[in-house]
């Protein structure tokens, strides 16, 4: 039988994606599209003066298919919490709108979901005055590149007065803050620079806001929820260096999606706009990828769950993410692959095929990975 975790100690995956974007631009209706936690939206710049944060369950089909071939009481996808931070302005890295306070909430994420107005609307007025997804682009870019300037010069003086005495690893680290320094003065984000792994620990403790990776939303009209418009394809073409991934999204119409309780009213809506799935069911999946996340699985009678790991944690350290004893006394694994537990229906087709396999405390988790944690304590 697989575990079933009890309340007790748990150790969740703790990272978040935070939305970004200039005021006025949709990035709060996104968010209560995907949140469990809503919040007010006003037309108004500025109205807010905090961050929200909010958990997201990630869609996941593969649960669904665990549950036509194992019975079970309940089903419990994987979650990813989300940030969404009151949009910026320019000017927002020298204190303008509320800039200091968000740049700070940025820096406390792990990855950007950067949300780029490409729609007109006259009952919605545009901060800058115009709707230009490029202009916005780069306002944002810029913004965060001088607080990330500013955190890089900090520390170079801070290094220059110890390699003053001798240090020879203040003088190593002010050269590598010096790349780091001219990367930005050209206006390049910190996540495209070219340095050796080694020296990446010279600005690891300043949590550098260009240096996390980004995916772009494109917030459209309904009219353009699906093939886009003249404002996405001009945004496409100004990433097109960034090997970024940019999604299409009318956040307007994923709003009135979300407020259908009923399936059958949801999918002929879907239907109707041209649409497979709802865009943020992409749009989560996408900012789990963008974390470096996979999902193993654990099956059984009272739950089959959908748990988070980060890429290249070994069974152990999944083992702690379902309870903290798993992992202290971790024995061995036991391992199913999502693929053949289906095409065989079940654990016992599985063992009988050879399909079942033993794994030991250096083995690495995969995506789709069904575990059996043997241990004790």
């Amino acid at each position: 039988m697989y575990f079933c975790a009890k309340q007790g100690k748990y150790r969740f995956m703790a990272l978040k994606c935070g939305i970004i974007g200039l005021t006025n631009i949709g990035k709060t209706t996104l968010y209560n599209c995907i949140s469990n936690t809503k919040v007010e939206i006003t037309n108004f710049a500025f109205s807010s003066g905090k961050s929200n944060i909010g958990m997201v369950n990630v869609p996941d089909l593969r649960l669904e298919k665990l549950e036509q071939i194992q019975e079970t009481r309940k089903v419990i996808p994987a979650t990813l919490d989300v940030v969404d931070i009151p949009g910026l302005a320019k000017g927002a890295s020298k204190g303008e709108g509320m800039g200091n306070n968000f740049l700070s909430d940025i820096r406390n994420t792990d990855a950007l979901i950067h949300v780029i107005r490409c729609f007109d609307d006259e009952n919605l007025s545009h901060i800058e005055g115009s709707v230009d997804p490029v202009r916005d682009k780069e306002i944002v870019d810029f913004e965060l590149q001088v607080r990330d300037l500013e955190s890089i010069e900090k520390k170079m003086d801070k290094y220059l007065k110890l390699a003053k005495t001798g240090d020879k690893e203040a003088k190593q680290g002010l050269e590598v803050l010096k790349i780091y320094k001219d990367h930005l003065e050209n206006f390049q984000p910190v996540r495209t620079i070219d340095v050796l792994v080694n020296d990446q620990h010279f600005v690891d403790d300043l949590l550098l806001l260009t240096a996390k990776p980004v995916l772009y939303v494109c917030n459209v009209d309904e009219a353009s929820s699906v093939q886009g418009n003249g404002y996405v394809d001009e945004l496409k073409k100004s990433i097109a260096d960034e090997e970024a991934e940019m999604l299409i999204i009318a956040a307007a119409l994923e709003a009135d999606i979300s407020e259908l309780e009923n399936e059958e009213d949801r999918n002929e809506f879907l239907e109707e706009a041209g649409l497979q799935e709802p865009g943020v069911h992409k749009l989560i999946r996408s900012a789990y990828k963008l974390l470096n996340l996979n999902a193993f699985f654990t099956v059984g009678p009272k739950e089959i769950r959908a748990w988070t790991v980060k890429d290249g944690m070994t069974a152990p350290q999944a083992a702690g993410i379902i309870h903290s004893d798993l992992e202290r006394g971790f024995i061995r694994a036991e391992v199913m692959h999502y693929d053949d537990f289906i095409s065989l229906e079940g654990e016992q087709a599985c063992k009988d095929n050879g399909k079942l396999h033993i794994e030991g405390k250096n083995y690495v988790v995969q995506d789709g990975d069904i575990l059996h944690i043997r241990f004790n304590v």
